[in-house]
């Protein structure tokens, strides 16, 4: 069926370097010496550890407990024993370590106890949660969890679902062999998705330049007799973007404040679509993935890869050349180096290439920015590059964010055609880090600052509770007093009319009255006293550390030069001079 097909602004056409790595089928890696599992491979929080060195685990056994819902599980990917919960360097630019559950594999790769769901007969809220359980996350590259994306808007109806197959990143094969030779899995993992979306239609993208994946999942989905449609669109980075494929394939603008959602569309990756299918037909969680190993080796090739697997051991088994120097994670667009070989493959780790100066040959030195307009041209995002660097550079950060640098995806096109060799993207990298690192201060300091108002006020709080208990109980011991001072006052002026003899009998009402009116002023008087002695403890306290303070001798005047002692003797001349002279015999304070 035949679709018109829109145009993203902006795009570069770099090498592609596919052929490489896609002409032999994908291969099994072993099992590596030992397994490190980063717990926090996807967006949002970070899984709770469920085990402790010494454990014997099982594979698919869980090992990382999701931690809220926007989060995902983790699991073993083989069976073997715990050798450690701690950290290790994680495949990130920063460098910066992460907790990690170390597994030395025991060789028998003994599954848990897993099946096929039924999943028709389920809620569709139970499905979201059986998949997050399974550690479903988008294998595209932003590691998304999967069931976050699978509730569609209450407001707007879901018209498309889009089936991302693009792959447009340079030297990325894995989602093209996972097409040729998995595509029955991977509809069918379509169609889950379709069933809890329910979308008006359900479009297939996949780049003109991978025509064997397009046939094969075209093959797929009539044989399953699925109403997708399979759309070859042009070859062009970064075509494989979910908004620039959104565009594409349904002219629709997601702009940078809203989700796809909010236009009834969502877009997922095909081996998302392929480890949902695994999670609910068999109860595989997710353990491994496609691997693309190419660059300066060899034998390049695709491998199914288990999570954790050290990079430098998969790296071997496509035979580097000795003079490759470093692992590149991603293609070379939005690729970064990885810290060591001891780095461990990740959920989003899609490929691996090895580093060469035969490969990558070095840049020549950074030049000087001349405006010539050539970043803002192929910006797929219609940003102002240039801008952003110069403001970046300046460390002029709120300037940057009124160019919208956070709707920058560092896509890498702009250091593509940057004729001054400018590396853009690790500008645009650095300035987004500094916003981050300042928001969390400033989050820090008002949290602090709430913290501190609330302990005044509760302070405050306490005080007029204690002083209105305290005005309360003196008011009831002064209507105590006066109670009994009249009763005794009664009891005299009863008695001086029988004639028996009182206490003061000549003038009893009055004493009586003058003593209930002055016991509140004593009460009154010794409250002030409490404070009157308070405040002289406080001041003979004061006076205590100022005399401490005029005892203690002057520091660092051992050594003075003569230029310095001259310049004491004058000031204290002059001190002497303006000096009040004291009369004889005068008290001075």
């Amino acid at each position: 069926m035949l679709m018109n097909l829109f145009k993203f602004k902006g795009g570069v056409k770099p090498p592609t370097n596919k052929t490489q790595s896609n002409t032999l089928p994908i291969a099994q890696a072993p099992l590596p010496s030992r397994l490190i599992v980063p717990l926090h491979q996807s967006i949002g929080g970070t899984p709770r550890p469920v085990v402790k060195a010494g454990d014997h685990v099982l594979k698919g056994q869980l090992i990382g407990e999701a931690d809220g819902w926007i989060s995902a599980a983790v699991h073993a990917p083989t069976s073997g024993t715990v050798l450690e919960v701690a950290m290790h360097v994680q495949p990130h630019p920063s460098g910066l370590d992460a907790m990690c559950v170390v597994i030395e594999p025991d060789g028998r790769d003994k599954w848990i106890a897993h099946g096929p769901l039924d999943y028709a007969a389920m809620a569709p809220e139970a499905v979201r949660e059986h998949l997050q359980q399974s550690g479903v996350v988008g294998l595209g590259g932003a590691a998304f969890p999967t069931h976050g994306k699978l509730t569609a808007s209450k407001t707007v109806p879901m018209d498309e679902l889009i089936i991302n197959g693009a792959e447009c990143e340079p030297f990325i094969t894995c989602d093209d062999l996972l097409m040729r030779e998995r595509a029955e899995e991977v509809v069918r993992g379509i169609g889950i998705f379709r069933d809890l979306l329910q979308p008006k239609k359900v479009l297939i993208g996949i780049e003109d330049n991978k025509p064997e994946a397009a046939a094969a999942m075209r093959a797929a989905v009539d044989a399953l007799n699925e109403p997708f449609l399979v759309i070859q669109v042009p070859t062009l980075y970064p075509a494989g973007g979910a908004k620039q494929l959104i565009r594409v394939l349904t002219g629709k603008e997601v702009p940078a404040a809203k989700r796809s959602t909010d236009l009834g569309v969502q877009c997922f990756n095909v081996a998302t679509a392929y480890t949902a299918w695994r999670a609910i037909a068999h109860g595989e969680p997710v353990v491994s993935r496609l691997v693309t190993v190419s660059g300066n080796v060899h034998a390049p090739r695709n491998y199914e890869v288990l999570i954790g697997t050290p990079m430098g051991e998969l790296l071997k088994l496509a035979t580097p050349h000795p003079d490759t120097d470093g692992i590149v994670m991603g293609g070379p667009m939005m690729g970064f180096l990885v810290p060591n070989e001891q780095v461990p493959v990740i959920k989003a780790t899609n490929c691996l290439i090895a580093h060469s100066d035969r490969v990558f040959p070095p840049k020549a030195p950074e030049m000087p920015c001349i405006r010539c307009g050539a970043c803002a041209e192929v910006c797929p995002h219609e940003l102002q590059p240039f801008e952003m660097y110069w403001f970046s550079r300046a460390k002029n950060f709120g300037k940057t964010q009124e160019y919208h640098i956070f709707d920058c995806i560092e896509c890498g096109c702009c250091s593509f055609v940057c004729p001054s060799r400018i590396p853009l993207v690790q500008y645009f990298r650095f300035a987004k880090s500094e916003i981050w690192a300042r928001e969390r201060e400033k989050n820090a300091a008002d949290g602090a600052k709430t913290r501190f108002e609330f302990k005044q006020l509760r302070d405050e709080r306490e005080k007029a509770e204690k002083a209105e208990k305290l005005a309360k109980v003196a008011a009831a011991q002064a209507a105590k007093k006066a109670a009994e001072a009249a009763a005794a006052a009664a009891a005299e002026t009863a008695a001086a009319e029988t004639g028996a003899p009182g206490n003061d009998s000549a003038a009893p009402e009055s004493k009586a009255v003058a003593e209930a009116t002055t016991l509140p002023d004593a009460t009154l008087t010794t409250v002030d006293a409490e404070k009157e002695a308070k405040r002289a403890a406080i001041a003979a306290a004061m006076a205590r550390a100022k005399a401490q303070r005029d005892a203690m001798p002057a520091k660092n005047t051992e050594a003075v030069t003569i230029e310095q002692q001259r310049a004491i003797d004058d000031i204290e001349a002059r001190r002497a001079v303006l000096a009040p002279a004291a009369v004889p015999g005068e008290k001075t304070e």
